[in-house]
């Protein structure tokens, strides 16, 4: 496959690292970068004006993410979507997260339904006008209640882990209505409000479940984005 040409532009005021692993990461979770698509470290240097050191680390750690894979004497690829490391991620999500709402539907900070029920309404605007921008409305979603719950790191950790689980997410975003998620969100919100760490717990379990019902279609209607080998 060629490679696509990325749109964004590192920022010289800080260190380059981390912005090349960042919007690497991002092109292949966000499905610019296909499984199959070959990145070069020296067209990716030239093409941004620095060094291949950076470059090479970045891909070093994308590897260790399981989102690239180094082919020896034929070059570095995008892998496919490994279905394993998809319901890892979501089961651990949900037993982190159902225990962060709980304790949001305990604490009820001040200011954090306000906030929710705000981003309830973004989401409903973009969800009709660019579902592909969705993704990071519901990441904003899940980490403020994060941060509402006192557990600002939990978040971070779930987010560090969630790469593949993510690239099912954009793939799901772009295909099936939004409707029903920002439905289970308002559950989840609901429930925060009324005081019932119960509730909110279950709904908060239903709607990370959602894509267990999900994955069978994205699956069949995309088949060249997945390892069929790839179970664990």
């Amino acid at each position: 496959m060629t490679q696509p040409q990325p749109v964004q532009h590192l920022d010289p005021t800080t260190p380059v690292g981390p912005q090349v692993l960042r919007l690497l990461r991002s092109a292949i979770v966000t499905n610019q970068f296909e499984p199959g698509t070959r990145l070069s470290e020296s067209e990716i240097s030239l093409r941004y004006g620095i060094s291949r050191q950076p470059v090479r680390e970045a891909f070093i750690k994308l590897a260790e993410e399981g989102l690239i894979e180094v082919r020896p004497q034929r070059g570095t690829f995008v892998r496919k979507i490994n279905i394993g490391a998809v319901l890892d991620a979501r089961f651990v999500r949900e037993a982190v997260e159902a225990d962060i709402v709980a304790a949001c539907a305990t604490l009820r900070p001040t200011g954090l339904i306000a906030d929710l029920r705000q981003q309830l309404e973004a989401q409903r605007s973009l969800a009709a006008t660019n579902p592909r921008d969705f993704v990071a409305l519901d990441d904003l979603f899940h980490r403020t209640l994060a941060q509402g719950a006192g557990v600002p790191n939990a978040w971070a950790v779930i987010d560090g882990m969630k790469s593949q689980l993510d690239r099912v997410r954009q793939l799901t975003m772009t295909r099936l209505p939004m409707d029903h998620l920002i439905t289970q969100h308002t559950a989840v919100v609901d429930a925060i409000a009324a005081g019932d760490p119960a509730a909110a717990k279950t709904a908060m379990r239903g709607h990370l479940q959602m894509i267990l019902s999900d994955l069978p279609a994205i699956q069949s209607a995309c088949p060249q984005f997945f390892d069929p080998q790839a179970n664990a």
